[in-house]
Protein backbone atom coordinates (compact mmCIF):
# COMPACT_ATOMS: atom_id res chain seq x y z
CA UNK A 1 0.00 0.00 0.00
CA UNK A 2 2.84 2.54 0.65
CA UNK A 3 4.57 1.73 -2.58
CA UNK A 4 1.57 2.56 -4.05
CA UNK A 5 1.12 5.87 -2.54
CA UNK A 6 4.72 7.34 -3.22
CA UNK A 7 4.20 6.30 -7.00
CA UNK A 8 1.14 7.89 -6.97
CA UNK A 9 2.48 10.89 -5.26
CA UNK A 10 5.65 10.58 -7.23
CA UNK A 11 3.52 10.59 -10.56
CA UNK A 12 1.05 13.65 -9.65
CA UNK A 13 4.32 16.06 -8.52
CA UNK A 14 5.81 15.30 -11.82
CA UNK A 15 2.81 15.96 -13.57
CA UNK A 16 1.64 19.09 -11.71
CA UNK A 17 5.56 20.41 -11.90
CA UNK A 18 6.18 19.91 -15.76
CA UNK A 19 2.93 21.77 -16.28
CA UNK A 20 3.49 24.34 -14.14
CA UNK A 21 7.36 25.21 -15.90
CA UNK A 22 5.61 24.72 -19.41
CA UNK A 23 3.26 27.30 -18.29
CA UNK A 24 5.78 29.74 -17.13
CA UNK A 25 7.94 29.36 -20.33
CA UNK A 26 5.06 29.75 -22.44
CA UNK A 27 3.77 32.87 -20.32
CA UNK A 28 0.72 31.81 -19.48
CA UNK A 29 -1.41 32.11 -16.36
CA UNK A 30 -1.75 28.42 -14.43
CA UNK A 31 -5.20 27.26 -14.55
CA UNK A 32 -6.75 27.14 -11.25
CA UNK A 33 -7.15 23.46 -10.67
CA UNK A 34 -3.27 23.20 -11.12
CA UNK A 35 -2.69 25.76 -8.60
CA UNK A 36 -5.06 23.55 -6.05
CA UNK A 37 -3.34 20.41 -6.53
CA UNK A 38 0.29 22.22 -6.90
CA UNK A 39 -0.60 23.31 -3.06
CA UNK A 40 -2.38 19.91 -1.81
CA UNK A 41 1.13 18.53 -2.36
CA UNK A 42 2.77 21.17 -0.85
CA UNK A 43 0.32 20.82 2.35
CA UNK A 44 0.29 17.14 2.26
CA UNK A 45 4.65 17.27 1.90
CA UNK A 46 4.64 19.48 4.62
CA UNK A 47 2.30 17.41 6.93
CA UNK A 48 4.20 14.43 6.26
CA UNK A 49 7.47 16.03 6.97
CA UNK A 50 5.82 16.89 10.53
CA UNK A 51 4.93 13.85 11.16
CA UNK A 52 7.67 11.92 10.84
CA UNK A 53 10.20 14.45 12.74
CA UNK A 54 7.81 13.98 15.73
CA UNK A 55 7.81 10.29 15.16
CA UNK A 56 11.90 10.84 14.73
CA UNK A 57 12.57 13.08 17.94
CA UNK A 58 10.35 10.90 20.30
CA UNK A 59 12.31 7.87 19.35
CA UNK A 60 15.60 9.32 19.80
CA UNK A 61 14.17 11.12 22.90
CA UNK A 62 12.90 7.50 24.04
CA UNK A 63 16.18 5.95 23.77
Amino acid sequence: MMEFAALTYGLLASVILSAAQRNRKLARPHPPLLLYVGYLLCGVSAGVALVLSYIALTLIAGS
